[in-house]
């Protein structure tokens, strides 16, 4: 599917979408915390909806009204083999990988996608060790698990991705582990780790004591002893991630009014104000929602490692800086959507941006100015939508092909840059 985007000036108030990473992990915690869950502010797209799905499948009751989503649930039940599917979400498959396998049933994790190029190879390094039977295909999914997960002190690899450690923590919390630690070595996206703490203590689940991010002790004096199954009631967030993209065509062809964000959030990608800081632009806090002023940025140096989510809005951002910015954390580019600092590279070069690829570091070799071109997202959400924002004050229309690509994040991108009055060709993405 092919939009095409013209130069345009924004102006308006939009309320933000809701935070995937929140739901997501709100999903997983409606399942294992028994009784009804009422999910306000549901999120829509593709990786909520693969959630739902998961856990639909492994027990749940999913009932979706107007404006909110009614879960029920009487814990984990897997009661004969089964087959998941996860989407595209690569947090859907780390995270619930390891809480299907507190079952003794036999499971297949499956996905499709860019997720089945994905490395799963954690899984046989690390479950086995746990009592579970593992088997990938050559690393990758499908994976094949068979428990029951028995809790022991584990030490894991935190390097590669936060969510590993998101879906063991929840594992170990359904599984009743107790005078039991995970160590971590290395690891990557703390909020993220913040962000399942809280979710977990939100629903009563048994929490692990985090020591400074090296080891999560379930101390058997302090977890909870269950929820007494009396409904609940779970607001989801606003999206920083989604926001990220919305404040930076603030800078470039605003002036936007975003509400519902949380400026306390745990999630990661809240770090986007710091890189606006950075960049020296104009937004101002205010009780009803953060306004962000149209202004020429500067080059910055900004350590996206703990958001990685970060580098494709940044980079858009950096584009109309002249010089050079410096966004640290590349590494962390290589197993998304897409090889995505090699995407970057070679779809804003299209649009005369030159980007180099530094071992750890992206460097962006802004020129103060966009061209518009044919340009892909190359199956990736976050690269639609940072060339669709980089296209808003560019020299001449911007045509993306796949850029239905943002369902999985972020549907409604393209209509709610309309509504800002964007110059957006909106075709059908059903």
């Amino acid at each position: 599917m092919k939009v095409t985007v013209q130069p345009s000036r924004l102006g308006g108030t939009l309320l933000v979408p809701a935070s995937k990473s929140v739901m997501q992990r709100a999903c997983a915690a409606a399942l294992l915390a028994k009784g009804d869950t009422l999910l306000g502010n549901p999120g829509t797209s593709a990786d909520d909806e693969a959630a739902l799905a998961v856990i639909a499948a492994m027990g749940a009751t999913v009932r979706k009204q107007e404006d909110h989503i009614l879960i029920g649930s009487s814990g984990l039940q897997i009661e004969r083999p089964l087959t998941v599917d996860c989407g595209e979400s690569g947090l859907s498959i780390r995270m619930f990988t390891p809480i299907a396998a507190c079952s003794s049933q036999p499971v297949t994790m499956t996905g499709k996608g860019s997720l089945v190029n994905r490395p799963m190879d954690f899984f046989d390094k690390v479950l086995p060790s746990l009592g579970v039977v593992v088997c990938t295909t050559e690393g990758k999914l499908p994976i094949g698990i068979q428990g029951p997960l028995r809790p022991g002190n584990l030490r894991i690899d935190g390097s590669l991705s936060s969510q590993f450690l998101t879906g063991l923590l929840f594992a170990y919390a359904a599984a009743g582990a107790q005078d039991v630690s995970i160590y971590v070595e290395g690891l990557v996206s703390k909020p993220y780790i913040d962000l399942t703490l809280s979710v977990m203590r939100s629903f009563g689940l048994s929490c692990p004591e985090n020591k400074n991010y090296q080891e999560f002790y379930f101390n058997p004096a302090t977890v909870a002893g269950g929820n007494d199954n009396s409904p609940r009631t779970f607001w989801v967030e606003a999206d920083w991630s989604s926001a990220s993209f919305l404040l930076v065509a603030g800078v470039l062809a605003g002036p936007l009014h975003l509400r519902g964000l949380d400026l306390g959030s745990c999630q990661s990608d809240r770090a986007i104000l710091r890189a606006l800081d950075a960049a020296e632009v104009a937004y101002a806090v205010e009780a009803k929602g953060i306004v962000v002023h149209p202004a020429t940025p500067r080059a910055f140096y900004f350590d996206a490692t703990e958001c990685p989510d970060l580098f494709p809005p940044l980079v858009a951002l950096a584009a109309y800086a002249k010089g050079e910015t410096i966004l640290v954390g590349a590494n962390r580019l290589l197993h998304k959507e897409s090889n995505r600092a090699q995407t970057l590279m070679q779809e804003f070069a299209k649009m005369g941006v030159a980007i180099l690829h530094d071992e750890d570091r992206l460097i962006v070799k802004g020129t103060g100015s966009v061209q518009g071109a044919a340009v892909a997202a190359c199956g990736d959400h976050r690269i639609a939508m940072a060339l669709a924002v980089a296209a808003l004050a560019a020299s001449g229309s911007t045509e993306i092909s796949g850029a239905e690509a943002i369902k999985k994040s972020y549907p409604s991108f393209f209509a709610d840059l309309s509504s800002l009055g964007a110059s957006v060709s909106l075709p059908n993405f059903n």
